[in-house]
C-alpha cells in the first residue's frame, strides 16, 4: 500500500493507492479522499499562579497596552519640548544659479552673481521664550497624567484578572463539590439498597436515593460546563493561541488581610491614580494657560552662522580673499496684533483650568465615597467567610450523623436528602464567600494600591 497524506488548511486528505490496482496506473486521478476536520494541536497543559496570569494579561490585554503606549508617547512629547528649549545645530547647503546679463549680479539684482554657493552651519537658540518653557512644563504634567492613567488601566486589569482567575478557581472548587456530592449520594444509594434487602426500609427510599443521584449528576454536568466556560473566557485573556490547556493554583483561601479603615484612607490619599491624574491635569492646564499668555510676550532668539556664502565654492576667491567665515545675529519678535486669537487662547486655557479643578474636587469626593463603600463590602465579606466555613463543617457533621441515624432506623430518607442538599449548598456558599472577599479586596485595592 502506498499512503499519501495531503494537508490543506485544517482538512487532512488521506489517499490510499494499492500498487496492483487500476488506481496505481492512473496515479492521483483515482483516490479515496477522507476528510477529517481536526482541531489545532494544543500545547502541553501548564499551571499558572495569579502572578503568572497577571504577567500574561499585561502582555495580551489591549487596554493596558494602549495606556502604556500613551504614556510612552507622552514621554516623547516631554523630550521634544525640552529639546525645543536648547540650542539646535543644522547644516545648510545651497546652490543658486542666476542667468547672466553682463553685470556682476546677473538678471536678478538681489543675487551676488550668476553662481552663489551657501554652505554653513547654523546654531539657533531662544534666549527668552516663555511660551516654550510653559510648553515644557505642560509636557511634564501631561506625562504624569498619562502615567497615572496607565496605572488606572493596570489596576482595572488586576480586577479583571482577579475576577477571571478566582472565578475559575471557584468553578474548579464547585466541580469538586459536585463530585463529592455525587459520591455521597452514591454511597447513600448503596446504603438504601442494603437496607431494602434486609427488609428494614421500603423501596421508596431507594427510588428517592436514585432521584438524588440523577440530580447530583446534573449538578456535576453544570459544574463542568461552568468551569469550561470560565477557562475559555480566561484563556482568551492569557494566551495568544486559542485552545491552550491550563490549570490554576488554588490559593482562594489565602487572601490579603484587610487593614484598618484609617490605613486604607492613608493609602488612598497617597496612591490613588485617579487623584494623581486629576492633580496632574490641573498642573497641565496651568502651564497651558501660561503658554497661551507667553505667546503674547516678546521672544528673543539668536543665530550663529559659520561657513561659505560666496560666488565660488572654495575657501579663497580669485583674489585670494577668504570665503570661510562667520556671522552672528539676534532677533526680538514682539507680537502686536493677532485679531484677538491670542487672548481667546488664554480664555480657553482659563476655562480648561476651571474644569480641571472641578474634576479634581469631584474625584476627591468620589474617592471617599467609593473607599467607604468598598471597605464595607470587603469587611462584611471577610467577616462572613468564617461563618460560612463553620456552616459547611456543621453541615458535613449533620450529614454524617443523619446517615448514621438512618442506618439505625432513627431517621427518614427525607432527612438524609435534606442534609445532603444543605451540605451541597453550604460548600458552594463557602466558595462564593471566598470569591466575594477576593473581589471586594481587589476593588478596594484599585483605590489604595496593594496592602
Amino acid at each position: 500500500m502506498v499512503n499519501r497524506l495531503c494537508k490543506s488548511s485544517k482538512l487532512h486528505w488521506i489517499m490510499v493507492l494499492p500498487r496492483t490496482s487500476l488506481a496505481a496506473i492512473l496515479g492521483p486521478a483515482l483516490c479515496l479522499a477522507v476528510f477529517a476536520q481536526t482541531p489545532p494541536p494544543a500545547g502541553a497543559p501548564i499551571t499558572l499562579t495569579f502572578e503568572q496570569a497577571m504577567a500574561r494579561a499585561r502582555t495580551y490585554a489591549a487596554q493596558a497596552y494602549s495606556a502604556e503606549i500613551a504614556a510612552e508617547l507622552a514621554h516623547g512629547d516631554r523630550v521634544q519640548a525640552r529639546a525645543a528649549l536648547l540650542p539646535g545645530v543644522s547644516w545648510f547647503n545651497q546652490f543658486i544659479y542666476t542667468q547672466p546679463n553682463g553685470t556682476p549680479s546677473g538678471v536678478f539684482v538681489s543675487n551676488d552673481g550668476p553662481h552663489v554657493y551657501n554652505n554653513w552651519a547654523n546654531v539657533h537658540g531662544d534666549i527668552f521664550a516663555p511660551a516654550l518653557r510653559a510648553n515644557y512644563r505642560r509636557a511634564i504634567a501631561a506625562e504624569a497624567v498619562a502615567r497615572a492613567k496607565a496605572d488606572i488601566a493596570l489596576r482595572g486589569l488586576i480586577v479583571t484578572v482577579t475576577q477571571n482567575y478566582y472565578g475559575m478557581v471557584s468553578a474548579q472548587r464547585k466541580l469538586g463539590n459536585a463530585q463529592r456530592n455525587l459520591d455521597e449520594a452514591q454511597r447513600f444509594l448503596d446504603i438504601t439498597r442494603k437496607q431494602e434487602q434486609g427488609g428494614e426500609v421500603a423501596h421508596a427510599d431507594v427510588v428517592k436515593s436514585r432521584i438524588q443521584i440523577e440530580q447530583r449528576q446534573r449538578d456535576l454536568g453544570d459544574a463542568q460546563l461552568a468551569l469550561d466556560k470560565a477557562a475559555i473566557g480566561f484563556g482568551v485573556l492569557l494566551f495568544e493561541d486559542y485552545g491552550q490547556p491550563f490549570t490554576l493554583v488554588d490559593d482562594l483561601e489565602t487572601g490579603p488581610t484587610l487593614p484598618p479603615l484609617a490605613d486604607t484612607e492613608t493609602l488612598a490619599s497617597k496612591n490613588n491614580p485617579d487623584i494623581l491624574a486629576a492633580l496632574a491635569t490641573v498642573d497641565q492646564q496651568r502651564y497651558e494657560r501660561a503658554a497661551a499668555r507667553g505667546a503674547m510676550l516678546p521672544t528673543l532668539s539668536f543665530d550663529y552662522f559659520f561657513g561659505i556664502n560666496a560666488n565660488q565654492y572654495a575657501l579663497y576667491d580669485r583674489d585670494h580673499l577668504r570665503n570661510l567665515g562667520s556671522v552672528a545675529q539676534a532677533q526680538l519678535t514682539i507680537p502686536i496684533w493677532t485679531w484677538g486669537a491670542a487672548r481667546s487662547k488664554v480664555q480657553q486655557a482659563d476655562l480648561r483650568l476651571q474644569q480641571a479643578q472641578r474634576d479634581l474636587t469631584l474625584a476627591q469626593r468620589t474617592l471617599l465615597a467609593d473607599l467607604h463603600s468598598f471597605y464595607a463590602e470587603a469587611n462584611t465579606a471577610s467577616t462572613q467567610v468564617a461563618s460560612l466555613k463553620s456552616s459547611m463543617d456543621l453541615s458535613s457533621e449533620s450529614l454524617k450523623l443523619t446517615v448514621e441515624r438512618y442506618q439505625a432506623g432513627e431517621s427518614t430518607v427525607l432527612e438524609v436528602v435534606d442534609a445532603q442538599s444543605t451540605l451541597a449548598l453550604a460548600r458552594n456558599a463557602y466558595d462564593d464567600g471566598l470569591l466575594r472577599y477576593r473581589m471586594a479586596a481587589a476593588n478596594l485595592q484599585t483605590l489604595t494600591g496593594a496592602f
